[in-house]
């Protein structure tokens, strides 16, 4: 899965959302810069069903009319959010896993950064995305559809990854690139749900190097 340079994909995604935004209110009637980086602070922070309106008209600094004129509701301005999370903070992620040479580097270093962004005091010890795997997220048919393709997309990017490195040689042929792929993936959605609890930078590197060790990698 190819990826655009992270600020011109920010750049053009933000664009798609300032436009559908404009194109349901028929005007931008808020800061979207603003609002759209405060509500996915505040649903990452919170979680999507402790997450109220009010509070999110707060942190916007947006009235109660001009937020339904303009996202509908909270169950869409929370994909909006998904997908500006996925083109900031995921983006970084994405980079790492598809610039490195090594295959092996480039996992570990993927989850590097997922340590980074745990360890930063500034941003919540959990994944947006991770956390979107509940039930009062997927009980709505939209957001379990991005949800799903999201994480599908990444099991995919991942195999991809595996099978050049496979056919580089870096891999040995008898490697099963989409079963470690999806194992990988399985393993970080329970990462950031242990990270919540207990989070030891010093243990989840040696369990995360005994995991990708055994896996071949």
């Amino acid at each position: 899965m190819p990826l655009l340079d992270s600020n011109a994909r920010i750049f053009y995604r933000s664009l798609q959302f300032q436009n559908e935004i404009i194109s349901m209110s028929g005007k931008k009637q808020f800061d979207y810069d603003h609002a759209i980086d405060a509500a996915t602070r505040l649903f990452w922070a919170k979680g999507y069903s402790s997450t109220s309106v009010r509070d999110l008209l707060k942190v916007m600094k947006i009235g109660e009319g001009s937020f339904y004129n303009s996202v509908k509701s909270k169950q869409h301005l929370y994909l909006l959010c998904l997908k500006y999370y996925q083109d900031t903070v995921t983006a970084k992620r994405w980079k790492a896993l598809l610039s490195e040479s090594s295959v092996k580097k480039a996992v570990r270093r993927f989850i590097e950064i997922v340590l980074e962004d745990l360890d930063n005091p500034k941003v919540p010890n959990v994944c947006l995305m991770a956390a979107s795997l509940s039930n009062d997220v997927l009980s709505s048919h939209d957001l379990k559809k991005y949800v799903l393709a999201e994480m599908q997309g990444l099991q995919k990017a991942l195999t991809l990854r595996l099978e050049a490195a496979k056919s580089a040689g870096e891999l040995s042929s008898q490697f099963q690139t989409e079963p470690v792929a999806r194992v990988i993936v399985t393993y970080m959605q329970g990462f950031f749900r242990v990270v919540r609890v207990l989070h030891d930078r010093r243990q989840m590197e040696q369990q995360t190097e005994v995991l990708l060790s055994g896996l071949g990698l």
